[in-house]
């Protein structure tokens, strides 16, 4: 699957980090050759919870609380609703900007 991750973030944020992106995306890795893990679903709270465990808790090592933690998650949500499909790639950028941690993927 070929797809141009960086202009997907350059929607939300247009001076994004080239860098960091495509360090997120080699982060994402084969979660981004499919359909289905290649977006993230903001109507499914599994999913929602797994971006809260899995990347906010683990890979950005934050420590706030799960109520603050999803309100972000539900911010970023709120900020991409233009778009049906939500790339992970740029949900993950926008948060990990939201928390000044893009510099972890250089």
């Amino acid at each position: 699957m070929t797809h141009d991750w960086a202009a997907d973030v350059r929607k939300y944020a247009p001076n994004a980090d080239a860098a960091a992106v495509k360090d997120m995306v080699h982060h994402c890795g084969i979660a981004l050759h499919s359909r289905d893990g290649s977006f993230v679903s903001c109507t499914d709270k599994a999913e929602r919870d797994r971006v809260r465990d899995s990347f906010r808790k683990k890979k950005l090592a934050l420590t706030e609380s799960d109520g603050d933690l999803d309100a972000a998650i539900a911010a970023v949500c709120e900020r991409l609703k233009a778009d049906r499909d939500k790339s992970r790639v740029t949900f993950y950028y926008l948060l990990a900007e939201k928390y000044a941690k893009l510099a972890m993927f250089h």
